[in-house]
């Protein structure tokens, strides 16, 4: 079973940049789709972005288009998600999450192991 442990989080200003990191053990990191999923305050859990298994195919939510970046890197088991131009209603917890096998799905529900969150807060 896939363990998953975020870092990376912080407070920053409106406009700055910000990498996250999910590192990974316990599976075959090359075999599960992974994703990051934020929680803002009073809202509940949303897809930010996902990448396939092999890193060519990635997805994002609309807000974060042309912002953030998703990477993996399959020799050191980790996934990152470099954050642009950041602004206020980012602030959230973010999640890495993993789903094992090849179909790219991006429902909180598809995944179905998750780390436990770093705090990532904008302020303006």
């Amino acid at each position: 079973q896939i363990q998953l442990a975020e870092s990376g989080g912080g407070l920053v200003q409106a406009g700055d940049s910000l990498r996250l990191s999910c590192t990974t053990s316990g599976s075959n990191f090359s075999l599960y789709i992974m994703g990051w999923f934020r929680r803002a305050p009073g809202k509940q859990r949303e897809f930010v972005s996902a990448i396939n298994r092999d890193g060519v195919g990635t997805e994002y939510e609309d807000s974060v288009k042309g912002r953030f970046t998703i990477a993996r890197d399959n020799v050191e088991n980790t996934v990152y998600l470099q954050m642009n131009s950041l602004k206020p209603e980012d602030t959230a917890v973010y999640y890495c999450a993993a789903r094992f096998g090849s179909q790219m799905l991006t429902g909180t529900n598809n995944f179905y192991y998750w780390g436990q969150g770093t705090q990532v807060t904008v302020s303006s």
